[in-house]
């Protein structure tokens, strides 16, 4: 394919007539719907089991303010009807539980009361509103102990009045190393004053109290930092005054929630089966007198476990996802064996909550003709029932048709993705193709609603192409082995797999081979840039953003150098620079001519903007068709709307201009 157009270079602008006019969509989604989808996030069942708490997040209209998205709060009866409302824009609360008083406690900064975050609660009816906490810098997440006597959060430390007098007065140079905040674990019984119970060289991520309210397990660590929590944390418990610290399990490698059981006797723990294992995807149990750990993850397991909680004394409950679907399950200590509960088909499970006697669970599920919404299940029978219905305006779009796909990567390794048909799909069509690759690359896609911003799936199949997500070697979803199938091949035989996916479907006579675009972020973007260098021949068009395009000048950058060098390369570069080098896309430009436009967030610290700014460069040297957006205040995402709305706008742009 030889593509010779000029080049043409898009900046962002204030005015985005040219971009957000002219399209046309038909009776599918649009970028404008994308935008204005509310989805349940938290969920937290009442421990009678009669009443749910959840969070909505409600996107921000045209006329407000920039920001994020708003949290609302709402209680709905487990029987159905009509949710309340307890917390509604422009105000937002998170981190909903219920106490063992039957009051709904949750986090909000409520300037009525506080200008900083704090503990609320109301009654199941939702009023009679209550302070609990008076943290002078806020906080962030917290627990009662069993029986309601002690509150315990967390909340960083704040910067000192003479630091913050120094910065006025132009001393803010940041030193590397240089004023760390620690975010400390504070207990406050009952109404009186709380206080720090860790070290000041205790950095506290996660903490769940003991059934007797004596003792919490934490995971900690010595120093602060995205690289620290992901690879090098401890979990450790520690008495209610701060004395006692004891280690249960310091070996670095992933590691994720915890639960006590019953009698407080262990933990029940998700972590990685060994330091380079690229997920806490593994059953752990840890005795709590130090005597031992084992991993009970059932043998041969291809899934990849996400949260674990106990049922009773020998009975463990855990979410899973298989493959593209979540599941639920039982599993019994003294035998081994699972049970299955739930899930398997569309629904996708979050946040699961189970009442007091382990007989009903709530969760937030999305399926793929919904974003997330409150269910409540039977754990004998694992039955469902949805509750909420927001967005019913879906069922006014037509949506491509969704479904898993397996076909045959690299070394015959079964892959498996998720295919969404062009709205209005008609047999014996060729369609173009669009390959959405998640990030990672220990991502996930999943069978259920997985539209956004940045992975525009039913706006794409609104106009006209087949889009294909591919769950290549390397995602989670199939255990520690699959995850761990691209150590030291970044870009080989995992990228083949996707390649293997364009003959697949060519041979399917669904798609026109000559007409394929590709759209990625993070990971997902490296996936977008290796394929319109080095793979230039395969593909008519690429959009990165966030995207890595030199792993040498990557690892130097990012907050996470151990972690992205441990469990995905399995290998630093510096015993490798070769292949480090040989595996970037900019070391390809010489056998690059597909067009790619590339964005990313200024405020980005996971993958900082240089990999973005010196793609682009090089491809404006080189002469290739390309274009740098670059979005203002956003992190490794778009949190915004107007930057939402411009970057689907593009994509389907470029595509148009380049695919078609």
């Amino acid at each position: 394919m030889n593509f010779s157009k000029p080049i043409r270079i898009y900046y962002l602008t204030l005015v985005l007539t040219f971009f957000l006019t002219g399209l046309t969509y038909s009776q599918g989604l649009s970028p404008e719907d994308v935008v204005s989808l509310e989805t349940v996030g938290a969920v937290s069942l009442s421990h009678d089991g009669e009443m749910i708490a959840y969070t909505l997040s409600v996107p921000r209209t045209a006329d407000e303010s920039v920001g994020r998205n708003y949290s609302e709060l709402y209680l709905i009866p487990v029987s159905g009807g009509e949710a309340t409302p307890v917390i509604e824009k422009p105000l937002s609360a998170g981190s909903p539980q219920w106490g063992s008083d039957g009051r709904l406690y949750f986090t909000a900064r409520l300037a009525d009361h506080h200008n900083q975050v704090q503990i609320y609660s109301v009654n199941r009816s939702g009023v009679d509103l209550q302070m609990h906490t008076n943290a002078e810098h806020g906080l962030g997440s917290f627990s009662w102990s069993a029986d309601g006597s002690t509150l315990a959060y967390l909340a960083m430390d704040p910067v000192s009045d003479e630091l913050r007098a120094l910065r006025e007065s132009g001393y803010d140079m940041i030193v590397a190393g240089e004023n760390l905040r620690y975010m400390r674990l504070w207990v406050q019984a009952g109404v009186g004053e709380a206080e720090i119970i860790t070290d000041e060289d205790t950095y506290v991520w996660d903490f769940s109290w003991a059934p007797d309210g004596e003792r919490i397990a934490v995971r900690i660590s010595d120093k602060p930092g995205a690289d620290v929590e992901q690879m090098y944390t401890s979990y450790a418990l520690i008495n209610r005054d701060g004395s006692g610290l004891t280690m249960l399990m310091d070996a670095p490698k992933k590691k994720a929630g915890m639960s006590w059981s019953p009698d407080g006797s262990k933990l029940a723990v998700v972590a990685g089966k060994v330091y380079s294992d690229p997920l806490p995807q593994r059953l752990w149990i840890l005795e709590a007198d130090g005597s031992g750990n084992r991993d009970i993850t059932p043998e041969n397991w291809e899934g990849t476990i996400e949260t674990v909680g106990w049922m009773d004394g020998q009975t463990l409950m855990f979410t899973a996802v298989e493959r593209s679907s979540a599941y639920l399950y039982n599993l019994q200590l003294n035998r081994g064996t699972t049970t299955h509960i739930a899930g398997g088909g569309s629904e996708i499970f979050r946040s699961v909550s189970m009442d007091a006697n382990r007989r009903v669970f709530a969760a937030s599920v999305n399926t793929k003709n919904h974003p997330g919404e409150v269910y409540v299940g039977d754990v004998r029978r694992g039955n469902l029932q949805r509750l909420t219905h927001h967005n019913n305006w879906i069922s006014d779009r037509e949506l491509g048709e969704q479904t898993s796909i397996i076909w045959k990567g690299a070394d015959e390794l079964e892959i498996e993705g998720i295919l969404v048909k062009p709205v209005g799909y008609q047999e014996g069509v060729r369609y173009p193709l669009a390959i959405l690759p998640h990030g990672g690359p220990e991502g996930i896609s999943m069978n259920g609603w997985n539209t956004r911003p940045l992975y525009p799936t039913q706006i794409l199949a609104n106009e006209g192409y087949v889009v294909l997500k591919p769950n290549y070697r390397g995602s989670g979803g199939r255990g520690t082995g699959f995850a761990s199938a691209n150590h030291r091949d970044l870009g080989g035989k995992e990228f083949e797999d996707v390649l293997l996916a364009i003959d697949h479907l060519d041979e399917l006579g669904l798609i026109d081979p000559e007409k394929v675009g590709i759209s990625g972020t993070s990971y997902g973007g490296y996936f977008a840039a290796w394929a319109a260098t080095r793979h230039s021949d395969r593909f008519a068009a690429g959009i990165t953003f966030a995207g890595l395009s030199n792993w040498i000048s990557f690892t130097g950058t990012t907050d996470i150098p151990h972690e992205m060098s441990v469990v995905h390369w399995d290998l630093y570069w510096f015993d490798n620079p070769g292949q480090n080098w040989e595996r970037s896309p900019v070391a390809w430009l010489n056998h690059a001519n597909t067009p790619l436009l590339v964005a990313h967030g200024l405020a980005d610290d996971r993958v900082h903007p240089e990999q973005s700014i010196q793609l682009y460069q090089f491809l404006e040297m080189k002469g290739i068709p390309t274009g740098l957006v670059l979005y203002p205040r956003q992190p490794h995402g778009l949190t915004e709307r107007a930057h939402q709305l411009d970057f689907m706008n593009r994509v389907v742009n470029w595509f148009e201009e380049h695919v078609k």
